[in-house]
């Protein structure tokens, strides 16, 4: 007979989300993973496999969680140039708040894997692409409002958006000082004009 889960899976996903997100995936052990997820390595296994797989399922959760929740105003109805304007500060002032310093797990990931993980650079690049095209929604919208010029490559903007703020999460963790990011960020919004 099998043996009843005594856990909540998206609770124990979540907490190796955070984990991962901490402490990247090469420095995160097994042990510390079963130790922040509350569960024995025999759950861990069965439910998620291996160590890649749990981290597999975390980027997936990522996306479903905080990437959905970061982009929902850039999706929003009617979103267009105050949404950008209000994702990068609103970035900065996350980063600037966040005392770990934990950055963002995609771009952190994409650092550390992407070169020679091919399953996680496929996840990763498909997130980011993500968050591109709801960079390219908002730009639409800009464009058909007038408020951003008609002339702009709607495409080339949005990847350097995406570029930016992917920059963006790495000085943070190097130097999380308010000025020198806002600064970025009024440097990369000068050119929705």
């Amino acid at each position: 007979m099998a043996r009843h889960k005594e856990f909540d899976r998206e609770d124990v996903l979540n907490k190796a989300m955070e984990v991962f997100w901490c402490y990247g995936y090469q420095a995160t052990s097994v042990q510390e993973l079963v130790e922040s997820m509350g569960i024995n390595r025999g759950s861990l296994y069965d439910t998620f496999g291996d160590k890649n797989s749990l981290f597999q399922a975390a980027l997936a959760h990522y996306n479903e969680t905080v990437v959905t929740k970061a982009i929902a105003h850039l999706e929003a109805p009617g979103a267009a140039k105050a949404a950008i304007v209000n994702h990068f500060y609103s970035l900065v002032n996350h980063a600037v708040a966040d005392s770990q310093r934990k950055g963002c797990l995609l771009t952190n990931s994409a650092v550390e894997l992407c070169s020679h993980d091919l399953d996680a650079a496929t996840r990763i690049s498909a997130n980011l692409q993500r968050v591109e095209n709801a960079f390219k929604k908002a730009l639409v919208r800009a464009q058909e409002k007038e408020e951003i010029s008609s002339q702009h490559d709607i495409n080339a903007l949005a990847s350097f958006l995406t570029c930016t703020l992917q920059g963006l999460q790495v000085i943070s963790k190097v130097n999380p000082d308010p000025e020198v990011l806002q600064k970025i960020a009024e440097v990369a919004l000068s050119v929705l004009k």
